[in-house]
C-alpha cells in the first residue's frame, strides 16, 4: 500500500487534485466562519444561523441527483471546474452582503454556492479510481478525507482569526480565489481519453429528455447492495444529530463560552484536527481488518461520537468540551474513511456519480431536518440541552449496525470485477 509521499510524489493527477482540494477547502472555510460571526453579529439569533445552513442544504438536496445523473453522463472533469468557476464568482459576491440590512444576500449567495457544490464534491470522489492505481486506491481515499479535515482544523482556525484582525471582505475574497486555483488544477489532469466519463450504454431519446430514468436505475442498484443500503440508513442516523452541530458551533463559541469568532474558529479548529487524528488511524488500520472487523470498528466508532458528543456539550471546562469534540470527530473519521474505502471497492464507474450524490443528498435532507429543529430550539433551550439530545440521537446510529449486523443483514458485497479494476490501474499508471 503506497504512502501519502509516495502517492503525491509518483501520481501527477492525483497531486494537482490535493493541491486544488487544499487551497479550495481552506477557503471554505474562511467563508464560513466569516458568515457565521456576520450572521450572529448582524441578528444575534440562533435561528438566523439555521436559516444560513438551511439556505445552504436545501439547494444541495435538491442539486444532488441532477449532479448524480450528470456526472454518470458527461465528461466529469468538466463538471468539476465549471462549479469551481461559478462558485468563484459568487464567493467574491459575499462582500455586497456585509453592511447592515443585507442579510438576505448572504442567504442567497449561500445557497447558490451550495447548489453548485455536489457537481464538484461528488464529481472528485467519482473520478478517483480513474486517476489512481488499485494499489493506491485506499491510500488516496485516507489522503483526500484526512486532508479535507486538515483544512478544517487549519481553515477553521485561520478563518476566525482573520476575520477578528482583517474583516470579513478578506475572508470573502480570498475563498473566491481558491475556487480558482481548485479550477485550474483540476484543468491539468490528464488520463487516456474518455477515463472521466462513465462507462455505459448509449442514450436513447427517452433517457436525454427524462434523465429521472437514471436517477432510478441508480435507487435499484443500491437498493440492490445491502451495504449501501445499510451505508445510507446510518447516514441517516449520523445526521439526525451532526445537522445541529452546524448550528450548536457557532452558539458555543459566541454565547456558550462568550469567545467570539475566535470562539467559533477553535471549535470547529479542534473538530478538524480531531478528523485528521481519526483519518490517519483508519488509514493504517482498514487494511488490517477482515469484513467482520470492519463491521464491528463501525459501530464502536458510532457509539464514541455520540457519546462523546454529549460529553462535549455538557463540560464545563472550555478545554474538556475542545477534547471531547475533538474524540467524537475522530470517531466520524474513522467510519467515514472505512465506509468511503467500501464504497470505492464497490461500486461500478456507471453508478458512482449517482451512488455518491445520493448519499450526499440523504445526509443533507436529514441534517436539514436537524439544523432545523436545533435552530428552532435554540432561541428557547439552552445549546447544552440541545448538544446533548443530538449525541444521543447520533449514538442511536451504532445501536441499528450493530442490529443490522447481528441479524445478518449486512452480508460482504461483490468487489468490483478484475476486468475494471485492471482498466482503473491502467489509468493510473498513465498519469505518473
Amino acid at each position: 500500500m503506497a504512502g501519502f509521499g509516495t502517492l503525491l510524489k509518483n501520481n501527477a493527477n492525483y497531486r494537482y487534485t490535493w493541491m486544488g482540494q487544499v487551497v479550495s477547502e481552506i477557503g471554505d472555510h474562511f467563508n464560513t466562519i466569516a458568515v457565521f460571526s456576520l450572521i450572529l453579529e448582524q441578528t444575534n439569533s440562533g435561528l438566523a444561523v439555521s436559516g444560513v445552513m438551511l439556505a445552504r442544504a436545501i439547494p444541495m438536496l435538491l442539486a444532488g441527483p441532477l449532479a448524480g445523473v450528470s456526472l454518470d453522463r458527461f465528461d466529469r472533469r468538466q463538471i468539476m471546474i465549471a462549479s469551481d468557476l461559478v462558485r468563484g464568482v459568487l464567493a467574491a459576491l459575499f462582500v455586497l452582503g456585509i453592511p447592515a440590512g443585507r442579510s438576505w444576500l448572504i442567504y442567497l449567495l449561500s445557497a447558490m454556492v451550495m447548489a453548485a457544490s455536489p457537481f464538484f464534491t461528488s464529481g472528485r470522489a467519482a473520478i478517483l479510481p480513474s486517476i489512481t492505481t488499485k494499489d493506491e486506491l485506499h491510500t488516496a481515499n485516507s489522503m483526500t478525507q484526512t486532508t479535507q479535515w486538515t483544512t478544517t482544523a487549519l481553515g477553521s482556525f485561520l478563518g476566525g482569526a482573520s476575520a477578528a484582525a482583517f474583516g470579513y471582505e478578506a475572508a470573502f475574497l480570498l475563498n473566491a480565489l481558491s475556487f480558482f486555483f481548485s479550477a485550474a488544477c483540476i484543468a491539468k489532469l490528464r488520463v487516456p481519453a474518455g477515463a472521466f466519463t462513465a462507462k455505459r450504454n448509449a442514450l436513447n431519446e427517452t433517457k436525454v429528455v427524462k434523465p429521472w430514468h437514471d436517477y432510478r436505475e441508480g435507487l435499484r442498484y443500491i437498493g440492490s447492495v445491502p451495504l449501501l443500503v445499510g451505508l445510507c440508513a446510518v447516514s441517516v442516523g449520523w445526521a439526525s444529530g451532526g445537522g445541529a452541530a452546524q448550528i450548536l458551533f457557532p452558539l458555543f463559541g459566541e454565547r456558550v463560552f462568550h469567545r467570539g469568532p475566535q470562539g467559533i474558529g477553535e471549535i470547529w479548529g479542534m473538530a478538524g484536527a480531531g478528523l485528521v487524528v481519526g483519518a490517519i488511524f483508519a488509514h493504517r488500520l482498514m487494511p488490517r481488518l477482515s469484513y467482520t472487523g470492519y463491521k464491528r470498528t463501525i459501530a464502536i466508532a458510532y457509539a464514541v461520537h455520540g457519546l462523546s458528543y454529549v460529553a462535549f456539550a455538557l463540560a464545563t471546562p472550555y478545554w474538556l468540551s475542545l477534547a471531547m469534540i475533538a474524540l467524537s470527530r475522530a470517531s466520524v473519521a474513522v467510519s467515514s474513511v472505512m465506509n468511503m474505502t467500501q464504497l470505492l471497492r464497490i461500486v461500478p464507474d456507471e453508478f458512482r456519480g449517482r451512488v455518491f450524490s445520493t448519499l450526499e443528498t440523504l445526509t443533507w435532507g436529514v441534517m436539514m431536518l436537524s439544523m432545523t429543529g436545533a435552530g428552532l430550539a435554540s432561541d428557547h433551550t439552552d445549546a447544552r440541552t440541545i448538544g446533548a439530545v443530538s449525541g444521543v440521537l447520533s449514538s442511536l446510529t451504532a445501536v441499528f449496525w450493530t442490529w443490522a449486523n447481528v441479524t445478518g443483514k449486512l452480508p460482504e458485497p461483490p468487489y468490483l470485477p478484475a476486468n475494471e479494476m485492471e482498466e482503473v490501474e491502467v489509468h493510473g499508471e498513465t498519469n505518473g
